[in-house]
């Protein structure tokens, strides 16, 4: 090895941000391997290498002793005063043992270090920068396909969206660009896994932050995100200014900004809910566009009762419930949902079973002989 290497050290610690004595102590153990593994020796060796020329020295630790029975660990006490007079019996003594080929060895080792080391460190700096974005959405490109996995390339690094985290219904092609959200990063031994998904409501909301400037400087606050992918998404939205319209400023002149959104997400509806922290209300607009005619809420129950026309009952509800169910995942109620003409039946059907009752007690009374107020 040479100085050169000492150069090529420094500029790998300005370039990729890894510390050189880190390297050259790395470069020394396996170093050490390395003359065992050619030079078949049991010794106990340490490996020196010069900081400013990058000379390689072996040295072989021996025990000072009077009789030395083992040449590979022992020294003589004569043998070592010629080193340094000081030395005594039972002492330990450093004996240069370099051999004449080893330099080319050390730099073989050298390189496989630094060559390892440095794809660590690459390693290390692709999975903090995309640690830092889970939670977060990346652009990516369809590399390939590995059974059921779609394997995206994301630049430096790939994604792997799984089958529970592919949209049902969309389709994905070679070369095809699209967003998706990072759910997972984590450290393997092959390095960074990253997963993602097209699934996660956190990528329509991802999206609209995107879009809109006013969610984005934090004067719209996305406040529930209700989701079933691939088909229909409610999203509740706050105005911290009272002369900033929420549900205009996401929906965009035209209709701009959510297209944008719905062309992203492949075609998915998106109903954009006003939020109100009066539950009624709430309640009442997360059955959009169904018009609500009234709400009785039970807070004890997180329970609601809510009344629609009879010609709105079937929107209110939506295909195979699903108007309903994403209501009662984005406000957190339990929604029940009556037309006028069920809530009239079911009050008439209360007052009949009323009389039925009222006519049996009285029925009863005038059989036993006792009327109101009889002792």
């Amino acid at each position: 090895m040479s100085a050169e290497l000492m150069h090529a050290l420094d500029q790998l610690e300005k370039e990729k941000g890894i510390q050189k004595e880190i390297l050259i102590e790395a470069i020394e153990a396996a170093l050490i391997s390395a003359y065992k593994r050619n030079f078949g020796s049991s010794q106990n060796v340490k490996i020196n290498i010069d900081r400013v020329t990058g000379e390689v020295k072996v040295f072989a630790t021996k025990k000072v002793t009077q009789k030395p029975e083992n040449e590979l660990t022992e020294i003589s006490i004569e043998e070592a005063r010629r080193i340094n007079k000081k030395l005594d019996e039972g002492d330990l003594v450093d004996i240069e043992v370099t051999p004449r080929k080893f330099g080319r060895i050390a730099a073989q080792t050298a390189k496989q270090v630094v060559v390892q080391r440095i794809k660590e460190a690459e390693r290390n700096i692709i999975f903090d920068e995309f640690f830092n974005k889970e939670d977060d959405i990346v652009t990516g490109i369809v590399q390939r396909f590995e059974k059921r996995n779609v394997i995206i390339d994301l630049g430096k690094t790939e994604a792997i969206l799984t089958p529970s985290e592919q949209t049902p219904g969309e389709e994905y092609r070679f070369n095809d660009r699209l967003k998706v959200y990072i759910v997972e990063v984590k450290k393997t031994t092959k390095g960074p896994q990253i997963l993602v998904s097209r699934t996660h409501p956190g990528l329509v909301k991802r999206l609209f932050e995107l879009e809109v400037p006013e969610i984005h400087d934090g004067v719209v606050e996305i406040k529930a995100i209700s989701r079933e992918p691939g088909s229909r998404t409610k999203i509740a939205v706050y105005s911290r200014d009272e002369n900033v319209d929420p549900i205009g400023a996401c929906v965009g002149q035209k209709g701009t900004r959510v297209q944008a959104i719905v062309d992203e997400l492949r075609g998915e509806k998106i109903d954009i809910i006003k939020w109100s922290n009066d539950p009624e209300e709430f309640i009442s607009s997360s059955l959009s566009p169904a018009k609500v005619i009234r709400v009785d809420v039970n807070e004890e129950e997180k329970t609601a009762r809510v009344i629609v026309p009879d010609f709105q009952l079937s929107l209110a509800i939506g295909k195979e419930g699903q108007n309903a169910r994403l209501a009662a995942k984005l406000t957190g109620w339990k929604i029940d949902i009556k037309s006028e003409s069920q809530l009239r039946a079911a009050i008439e059907q209360q007052l009949l079973n009323y009389n039925e009752n009222y006519q049996e007690e009285n029925y009863t009374d005038q059989e036993t002989g006792y009327t109101d107020g009889e002792v």
